[in-house]
């Protein structure tokens, strides 16, 4: 549930449309369940199950609706230093990846959150393999033009992190 969810804020980047997404996917996986193959991976099914839904209905009534997204800031919440500057760097990484177009985006999450291989990521996203690895090395290109992250320094030690 937890992974469907990350994947519904990322798509959505409101909490509760993502938690709107996961409840409609288990729904539609409940009323289709003879429609997934044993021996085949549960969270890929689901997954691609979020993604038709997303695409299908929640996506064109975002865009109606003109909804905002999340801010990196608030959806990451730590306590402590290193915390903190785990903090830091990983709302520095989510802007720049959340200013990657959609697609890419979604496939970036995909493959280097989720751990997808470019087929699995493939068979979710309902596009050839080729399209796969081509949105992911324009992604790593693109990620690849911004500056090295930024580094917190330790007050106590003035060392940066």
């Amino acid at each position: 549930m937890a992974r469907l969810w990350r994947y519904g804020l990322l798509l959505s980047r409101q909490r509760h449309v993502a938690e709107d997404l996961v409840q409609a996917t288990c729904v539609r996986a409940l009323e289709r369940g003879g429609q997934f193959e044993s021996g085949t991976r549960m969270d890929r099914w689901l997954m691609s199950i979020l993604h038709s839904i997303w695409v299908n209905e929640v996506r064109a009534r975002r865009v109606h609706q003109g909804q905002g997204v999340v801010d990196a800031d608030q959806a990451l919440s730590f306590d402590g230093e290193q915390a903190a500057h785990t903090h830091v760097r990983a709302a520095q990484v989510i802007r720049r990846v959340e200013a990657l177009p959609e697609a890419q985006r979604e496939t970036v999450f995909l493959a280097y959150v989720e751990g997808l291989s470019y087929r699995e990521v493939a068979d979710v996203l309902q596009v050839p393999i080729g399209t796969v690895m081509s949105r992911l090395a324009a992604a790593r290109l693109k990620l690849a033009e911004y500056p090295p992250l930024h580094t917190v320094p330790n007050p106590s030690t003035g060392e940066r992190r």
